[in-house]
C-alpha cells in the first residue's frame, strides 16, 4: 500500500511513521488492487489526532480518532477502518451474489418440453452437445469468443474429450481424463 504520512504540530518521528506503515500493511489482505493511504497525525493542545484516508480497490474509507496518546489514536482509527473495509467488502460480495442470482434464471424454468436436446430427471438436467477436435490453444481462442464458462472438445493430440473452463480469477482450467 502506498502510504504518505503528514505531521501537524508534531515533530516528525520515524517511529510513528514506521508504526503506522506496519499497521496499514495488514489491510493488504483485504484489498485486491493497489491502494493509497493518506495519514495525518496532529496534536492540538492535549489531543492527539490520527486521520487516515484509504482510497483504491473501488472504495474510499476515512477514519479519525483523538485520544491523549498518539499510538492509541492510531490503533483506534485502524480498528475503525478495518471494520469499514470488511463491511464494504461484504456489501460488494452480497451485491454480486444477488446480481448473479437475478441475472441467471432458474434452469428448470427455462427448459421446455419441446427441446429434444435437453432431458430433466430429478433436478439434474442432461444436455447433448456436439464437440469437435481442436488443440488447446484453439479451444482457448474459442472460449474468448463465446461468453460461456466451459467448452467441451476433443483434444486433437490425444483424441480424448477435454473440458476447458473459466476460473473465477479469469484464468482457464483444463480437465482431461487419465488413461
Amino acid at each position: 500500500m502506498q502510504t504518505s504520512v503528514t505531521f501537524k504540530n508534531l515533530d516528525p518521528s520515524e517511529n510513528l511513521k514506521s508504526y503506522v506503515m506496519d499497521k496499514l500493511n495488514r489491510f493488504d489482505k483485504y484489498l485486491y488492487n493497489p491502494a493509497e493511504a493518506s495519514v495525518v497525525l496532529s496534536v492540538e493542545k492535549f489531543r492527539h489526532i490520527a486521520e487516515i484516508n484509504i482510497t483504491g480497490d473501488r472504495l474510499s474509507i476515512n477514519g479519525r480518532e483523538e485520544t491523549n496518546d498518539m499510538y492509541s489514536a492510531i490503533d483506534m482509527v485502524l480498528d475503525k477502518l478495518e471494520k469499514q473495509i470488511k463491511k464494504s467488502k461484504q456489501k460488494i460480495r452480497e451485491h454480486r451474489t444477488t446480481a448473479k442470482s437475478k441475472a441467471k434464471p432458474d434452469i428448470m424454468e427455462t427448459v421446455t418440453e419441446e427441446d429434444p436436446e435437453i432431458d430433466i430427471t430429478d433436478k439434474i438436467f442432461y444436455q447433448n452437445i456436439e464437440y469437435k477436435p481442436m488443440d488447446i490453444d484453439e479451444a482457448v481462442m474459442q472460449m474468448n469468443l463465446i461468453d460461456d464458462n466451459f467448452l467441451v472438445f476433443t483434444n486433437a493430440r490425444t483424441d480424448r474429450v477435454n473440458v476447458l473452463y473459466r476460473r473465477k480469477n479469469g484464468d482457464f482450467g483444463l480437465i482431461q481424463p487419465n488413461h
